[in-house]
C-alpha cells in the first residue's frame, strides 16, 4: 500500500489559504494586465511544467566526511517511490522519477505497478560506474569507461546496456552517463588516450540504444578526480555528443562548473548546436555543493530559464529537467518540494520577460534598459500563479505546511528501521 497523504487534509489546509490566494491572484492579474500579460495563460504554462525527482534524493545525503541519516530513511526503491509520490501529490510539479542502477534495481513489472499506483512515470536512467558493487569482477578505482584494462571497460559498458534494458521495461527513454574517471596526479594517465578509450566505450553503449532513446553525456569539472577529469566541461561533452551521433546530447548540471562560469551562455551554445538534452538542477556556493535549487543564486536560475524560454521554439528542442541534490541537514522531501517550486518559479518569471522590448533595447545597444527588462520579470512575485496552479491540480497551496500537518515523516519512521550513521559519501 502507498503512503499517500489524505486528500481531505490537503483540502482542509487549502481552505484556510484560498481567500488570501484569490485576492493575491486578482491583484497580480491586474498588475500583469497593465503590462499586456494574461495571468491565466501563465497559470496554464505553470501547470504544464514538470521536473523529475531523483530517487536517491529522497535519502539523506552527506559529505566526504560523514553522513547523518534522518528518521524514516527509505529502505529501497519502493519506499523512495512512496516519497516521490508524496512530493508530486503536494506540488503537482514532479510527475517523473529518475532511477539509479544498481541502487534502484528491482523487478521492472513491480516498478511499473508501483509508479502507476502513485501516478508517476519514469525519467532518464542513471548508470553507476563510480562505485564498486559487491558482485563485480573488476574495480573502478582507476576508471570505468576509460580504464586502461579492456575487461573493466567492457564491464562498465555492459552495466550501461543493462540500464537501457531495465529502462525499456519501465517506459524510460534516455540514459544519463556520468563517470568519475580522471586522474589525481600529472602523468598518471594519458589525457588523450584516456579520452579515446572513453569515446570507444560510449560508442558501444550508443550502439545499444533503441531508436527512440537518447543518451546524455554529463560533464563535471572535478571530483572524485582532482587533477584531470575525462569529461570535465561542456566542450568535451559536446565533442562526445557530436562524435556519437544524433541520439547523443549533453546534460548540464548547474553545480558541475568552475565558479563564475556563465552557465546560461553554455545553454545557449548547446541549443544552437542541437545538443542540449537537459538539466540537473541544484545550487552551489563553492563547487558541486548540490544545495537546494534557488537557495544561493536564484537570479542565475532565472537567467538559465531566460535562455530556455527565448529559444523554446527551436526545432527539435526536447529537454529533460531533473533535480539532483544532496540533502544533508533538511528533510529530503521538504527540500525536493521547495526546489521543484523554485524551478517552476524561475520558468514562470522567464515567461514574463517582455521579449519585444528586450530585443528593441538590444538593437539600440541600450545595455541598462535591457538588463532592467530582465530584472522587472525576475522581481515579479509570481507565487500566486504557482499556488493557483497547484490548487487547480489538486495539490497543496503550501506543500511544506501540508506535509508537516500530515505527520508523514513520523508515520514512515515507525515503519522504516533507523539506519546507522555512515561514513563519507555525497549520496
Amino acid at each position: 500500500m502507498s503512503m499517500m497523504i489524505d486528500k481531505a487534509l490537503i483540502e482542509a489546509e487549502n481552505a484556510t489559504r484560498r481567500p488570501d490566494l484569490a485576492q493575491d491572484y486578482e491583484a497580480l492579474g491586474a498588475r500583469l494586465a497593465r503590462r499586456g500579460v494574461d495571468i491565466e495563460a501563465l497559470t496554464t504554462r505553470a501547470m504544464g511544467f514538470g521536473v523529475a525527482v531523483p530517487s536517491w534524493g529522497t535519502g539523506t545525503g552527506g559529505t566526504r566526511f560523514a553522513r547523518f541519516p534522518g528518521e524514516g530513511e527509505p529502505r529501497g526503491i519502493m519506499d523512495k517511490l512512496d516519497d516521490c509520490g508524496v512530493i508530486h501529490q503536494l506540488t503537482a510539479a514532479t510527475p517523473r522519477v529518475s532511477l539509479h542502477i544498481p541502487w534502484d534495481k528491482a523487478d521492472p513489472s513491480d516498478l511499473r505497478a508501483k509508479a502507476e499506483e502513485l501516478g508517476l512515470g519514469f525519467d532518464a536512467m542513471n548508470s553507476n560506474t563510480f562505485q564498486d558493487q559487491p558482485d563485480q569482477a573488476h574495480s573502478y578505482k582507476f576508471g570505468s569507461l576509460s580504464h586502461t584494462d579492456a575487461a573493466t571497460r567492457q564491464q562498465a559498458i555492459a552495466h550501461n546496456l543493462e540500464c537501457i534494458e531495465i529502462g525499456q521495461q519501465i517506459g524510460a527513454k534516455a540514459l544519463t552517463v556520468w563517470i568519475g574517471d580522471g586522474s589525481n596526479f600529472p602523468g598518471q594517465t594519458s589525457l588523450s588516450w584516456q579520452f579515446d578509450r572513453y569515446l570507444e566505450s560510449m560508442k558501444a553503449i550508443y550502439a545499444g540504444l533503441p531508436d527512440d532513446w537518447r543518451i546524455f553525456s554529463e560533464h563535471k569539472i572535478y571530483e572524485p578526480a582532482f587533477y584531470s577529469t575525462v569529461v570535465q566541461d561542456w566542450g568535451t561533452s559536446l565533442m562526445t555528443a557530436q562524435e556519437l551521433g544524433p541520439k547523443a546530447q549533453c546534460l548540464v548540471d548547474l553545480g558541475h562548473h568552475a565558479p563564475n562560469v556563465n552557465i546560461e551562455m553554455i545553454v545557449s551554445r548547446l541549443i544552437r548546436a542541437g545538443k542540449l538534452g537537459g538539466f540537473h538542477f541544484n545550487d552551489s556556493k563553492y563547487g558541486d555543493d548540490d544545495l537546494d535549487s534557488g537557495t544561493i543564486d536564484p537570479f542565475r536560475l532565472f537567467l538559465v530559464f531566460n535562455e530556455l524560454v527565448e529559444l523554446e521554439d527551436t526545432p527539435g528542442l526536447d529537454l529533460a529537467h531533473m533535480i539532483d541534490q544532496s540533502h544533508n541537514v533538511t528533510d529530503p522531501i521538504e527540500s525536493l518540494m521547495i526546489s521543484a517550486c523554485e524551478i517552476q518559479r524561475a520558468f514562470v518569471q522567464a515567461l514574463l520577460v517582455d521579449r519585444v522590448a528586450l530585443e528593441g533595447y538590444r538593437q539600440e545597444n541600450d545595455a541598462l534598459m535591457a538588463a532592467a527588462t530582465l530584472r522587472e520579470a525576475f522581481r515579479t512575485d509570481v507565487e500566486p500563479i504557482l499556488a493557483m496552479a497547484r490548487l487547480r491540480a489538486g495539490a497543496a497551496l503550501d506543500p511544506v505546511s501540508a506535509y508537516r500537518a500530515s505527520g508523514y515523516r513520523a508515520k514512515v519512521a515507525a515503519e522504516r528501521p533507523r539506519t546507522a550513521a555512515g561514513g563519507g559519501g555525497i549520496v
